[in-house]
């Protein structure tokens, strides 16, 4: 398994309708995608969020950074993203609860 970390920081707008629609639209894309595990976005500071992506191979995760790149490029520009790092490697230790694998919204 290979994951794929992504930090950015939301300049402007609210930062509660951008994550709705990562949540609507990004993160149901990531989902469709060949080796895909999972995905999980966290709030880490007032303005600035982390991503991750869990794949089956490098490959997979890999691409899954264009694929963000793209999408926020393209369906969050009117909220001033910045992408402010990107970083990945083998996941060497993984636990996770059945409750987990289920959506944070419905």
């Amino acid at each position: 398994m290979y994951m794929s970390i992504r930090t950015y920081r939301v300049g402007k707008g609210s930062l509660e309708e951008a994550m709705h629609r990562v949540d609507r639209d990004l993160a149901e894309s990531f989902a469709q995608e060949p080796g895909f595990i999972s995905y999980h976005l966290a709030r880490t500071a007032d303005r600035t969020v982390a991503s991750t992506t869990l794949f089956a191979r490098r490959d997979q995760a890999e691409a899954s950074n264009d694929l963000a790149a793209e999408w926020v490029a393209e369906e969050l520009a009117d909220f001033g993203v910045e992408r402010m790092g990107v970083m990945g490697g083998e996941v060497m230790v993984s636990r996770a609860l059945a409750d987990v694998l289920e959506p944070a919204h419905s």
